[in-house]
């Protein structure tokens, strides 16, 4: 079960004016279960992503990509979202690429749109040929279901190895103006987002400008979805998608506005939320963890501290046996690839306890009290660089006997 994240109640998603979602039960791996969900947009939508930066990149994910880029030439709109599971399309050559085609070609024919209208994305097994024909037998009733309050529903179909559906909403006021926004993911193994197995969406119903979407689009997913690690692994789909209805009353032309910075806040508070539940709900996971590395030159040493910590085995399976054996984390720290790093600058915090000052073991350090913070089931781990003023945090949790039994039995 996810580590202190409880299930999403379908009443509490709202449903954002400009786009309903659809899902059926098409047989793509196994029978009786959701996995195809459409997304279906108003004309008025302008649509932004983020992908995986993984050379081996899904046939969905080029597709995407290039329908994107010609709507950005052409000026037409994004007509609608198509999302499968149980099937990731990569590692399929052309065939892939035209498995993904020919989907947005069925659904563009059922909506009456251009295929380049239509956006695929997939998650699931990989090197596995995509059931297109599976896929296009269930798009008729996933359409025949659209509906505003789908949201459940529609993170429920996304899954994969996820035990729970993930999701989330929230209404803020900017201007004056009300904005409903509301995302789902998934993701609970193969989980480092190099962006740009994990999927994301969210909507807003404001208007927002193209440009100022891309912006943003990028802007979010690098303080959340980039910024969480399960196993360092990053999967060959990765996607994370902003979707402006552009039917609300909030308009946003400008970066440079008061109105974007409002809006960015907010959009990448709800995207942090969603990117914090798959961590929580890790494969096997059963404590989350928060790493912050401060007092650094810049961002990126920070990060490469960061999730040199968050990917060590050694490190994630002490927490999950609450060992303090903390001088994995010294060693983490000292193979980053920080050349210069000065380490009887660096203190090392778990929580409140202060374990190692000026590069050694702190003098009133107890073990007691490290092994009471490696109880909890939610952990801060706090590294003090001592030359500079950058910062960075990340998100992860542990390694557990169950995450090897999940991965070993994931295809069967």
């Amino acid at each position: 079960m996810a580590v202190n994240s409880p299930i999403p109640v379908a009443s509490d998603l709202k449903p954002v004016d400009g786009i309903e979602l659809g899902y059926a039960e098409a047989g793509v791996r196994k029978a009786n279960r959701k996995d195809l969900l459409i997304m279906k947009l108003a004309p008025t939508a302008t649509v932004a992503g983020v992908f995986t930066l993984n050379r081996f990149c899904a046939a969905p994910v080029q597709v995407s990509k290039a329908h994107l880029e010609a709507a950005r030439r052409s000026g037409e709109p994004i007509c609608a979202l198509v999302v499968n599971t149980g099937n990731a399309n990569a590692g399929t050559g052309e065939t892939g690429l035209a498995a993904a085609n020919q989907t947005c070609a069925t659904l563009a024919n059922l909506l009456g749109c251009n295929p380049a209208q239509i956006l695929p994305f997939s998650t699931g097994v990989i090197l596995e040929p995509l059931p297109v024909d599976r896929i296009e037998a269930g798009l008729p009733a996933a359409i025949q279901n659209l509906r505003a309050d789908n949201w459940l529903n529609a993170a429920e179909t996304i899954m994969t190895t996820d035990t729970q559906p993930k999701a989330a909403s929230q209404t803020v006021t900017i201007a004056g103006k009300t904005v409903t926004m509301t995302g789902i993911s998934k993701g609970a193994g193969m989980i480092k987002p190099n962006m740009a197995t994990m999927l994301g969406f969210l909507a807003i119903d404001a208007k927002v400008a193209q440009p100022v979407l891309d912006t943003l689009v990028k802007q979010a997913a690098d303080q959340s979805f980039n910024c969480i690690t399960i196993d360092g692994d990053t999967s060959t789909n990765d996607s994370f998608m902003l979707i402006a209805t552009g039917v609300g009353d909030l308009e946003v032309n400008s970066v440079e506005s008061p109105e974007y910075a409002a809006l960015a806040e907010a959009v990448t508070t709800l995207s942090q939320r969603l990117a914090q539940a798959i961590i929580r709900d890790g494969e096997g996971a059963t404590k989350f963890i928060t790493v912050t590395v401060e007092a650094g030159l810049n961002v990126e040493e920070c990060r490469k501290i960061a999730y040199s910590i968050g990917h060590s085995p050694l490190v994630k399976t002490a927490f999950f046996a609450s060992d303090p054996n903390l001088g994995r984390i010294l060693a983490a720290i000292g193979y980053a690839g920080v050349d210069d790093l000065n380490v009887e600058k660096i203190n090392l915090y778990l929580d409140d306890v202060w374990v190692a000052q000026n590069g050694g073991r702190h003098p009133e350090y107890q073990e007691s009290d490290g092994q009471r913070v490696m109880k909890q089931s939610e952990i801060t781990v706090r590294v003090n660089l001592g030359r500079g003023v950058a910062t960075a945090t990340i998100w992860t949790c542990d390694l557990s006997h169950e995450y090897v039994t999940i991965n070993a039995d994931y295809r069967s």
